[in-house]
C-alpha cells in the first residue's frame, strides 16, 4: 500500500492549536519569514514607482494562484527540507503560512494606491478651482475695463 502525501486534517481542531504544533525552528521556515519580509519592504518602498509594483501585484497574485501546485510538491518532497510533514491535503498550512501574508501584501498595495489615487483627485480638483478662480478674475477684469473703455467713449 502506497503511503499518502498529505497529512489528515480531520484532527485540526482550530487554527490556533494548529500553529501551536509547528515547529517554527525549521530552518526553512526562517526562509519562508525573510520572504515575506522582503516582499513586505519592497511593495512599501516601491509606492511610488507604479509598473514596478504592478509587476509585484501580479506575480504575488501568481503564487498565490499556483499555490495548490506548491503545497502538492511541497507535500510529496517535504523530508528534502523539512522536519515534519505540514502540507495537508486542503491546503490549510499553505494557505496560512505562504498565501495569507503574500495576499496582506496585496492588499496593503492596493491601500497605497487608493490613497495616492484620491490625493490625486484632490490636488487636480484644487488645481481646477485655482484654475477657475484665476479665469474668473481675468474675466472680471477685462469685463471691468471694457466697462471703462466703453463709457469713456460714451463720454
Amino acid at each position: 500500500m502506497e503511503k499518502p502525501d498529505f497529512i489528515a486534517n480531520d484532527v485540526i481542531d482550530g487554527v490556533w492549536s494548529f500553529l501551536q504544533s509547528i515547529e517554527w525552528r525549521d530552518p526553512w521556515f526562517a526562509l519562508l519569514l525573510t520572504f515575506h519580509v522582503a516582499v513586505t519592504m519592497t511593495a512599501l518602498m516601491t509606492r511610488n514607482h507604479a509598473n514596478f509594483q504592478i509587476i509585484l501585484f501580479l506575480a504575488l497574485l501568481l503564487l498565490v494562484y499556483f499555490s495548490e501546485s506548491i503545497n502538492e510538491m511541497a507535500a510529496t518532497n517535504w523530508m528534502v527540507f523539512s522536519k515534519q510533514q505540514y502540507f495537508d491535503s486542503k491546503g490549510l498550512f499553505i494557505s496560512i503560512v505562504f498565501s495569507v501574508p503574500i495576499l496582506i501584501n496585496c492588499m496593503i498595495m492596493v491601500a497605497s494606491w487608493l490613497y495616492q489615487s484620491s490625493q490625486l483627485m484632490t490636488s487636480l480638483k484644487k488645481a481646477q478651482l485655482r484654475e477657475q478662480a484665476k479665469n474668473r478674475r481675468t474675466d472680471g477684469e477685462s469685463t471691468t475695463t471694457n466697462g471703462k473703455s466703453a463709457r469713456q467713449k460714451q463720454e
